[in-house]
């Protein structure tokens, strides 16, 4: 696998490689595959915790009850109930918008049935559904474990991206969620790394940063 000092190395390169902007850039990591054959189905579609953590994921908790009172006593960043979902599920462009500002859904075990009739057809396409919380689940636990994930997604493709962090982390931090992200999709793959065919770094707006080449050869 790719070593630290290489990851680093590509890292600077990124941050160099990108103009200031008004807002604060993600560094993305792109990895793309060889050997695969997309047109069996092959996907990605994994929930991944990073160790490391600037900017925490926005979370949606769907709940009724007590576990709605727990939800907005610990603070979730959106609560909503049957009500909300009724409104959002006969406003589409509305549920539209409200799903993209939520990274995360989290709801009631008893109330996914309503969630799937009234919003599935949105969430699901997305990757979106909700994770189901059981009523007696801590509520805080579930919040601060989201709060650090990241969403991988392939479908039918030869590369994926996902985001590793921004540009206010350090180089360091950076390195070790990259690695926790390969680690997982490697996991995923049918030979494991040796489906990688390169591994990119990137800012949002900055050009991709190829690998080191003693790199490319492990993966050529």
């Amino acid at each position: 696998m790719i070593s630290d000092a290489q990851l680093i190395e590509m890292v600077k390169q990124a941050r160099a490689a990108t103009k200031e902007r008004k807002f604060k850039q993600s560094i993305e990591l792109i990895i793309t595959f060889k050997d695969i054959d997309v047109k069996k189905g092959f996907a990605i579609n994994e929930v991944v915790q990073l160790p490391k953590t600037s900017s925490p994921a926005t979370v949606c908790i769907i709940a009724t009850g007590d576990m709605n009172q727990k939800a907005k006593a610990a603070k979730a960043d959106t609560v909503i109930g049957t009500e909300e979902l009724e409104k959002y599920g006969n406003n589409k462009r509305e549920s539209r918008k409200f799903i993209n500002k939520h990274d995360f859904f989290l709801a009631d075990t008893k109330i996914m049935p309503v969630v799937g009739k009234t919003l599935g057809q949105l969430l699901g396409p997305r990757g979106k559904m909700p994770t189901p919380v059981p009523f007696d689940a801590s509520i805080e636990a579930f919040l601060e474990r989201f709060r650090s994930c990241i969403k991988v997604r392939s479908r039918a493709s030869l590369s994926v991206s996902s985001k590793i962090g921004d540009v206010s982390m350090e180089d360091s931090d950076l390195v070790i969620n990259a690695h926790t992200v390969l680690n997982a999709i490697e996991k995923k793959l049918p030979n494991g790394e040796k489906n990688m065919r390169k591994i990119l770094i990137k800012t949002t707006m900055g050009k991709p940063i190829k690998q080191a080449q003693e790199v490319k050869k492990k993966y050529a």
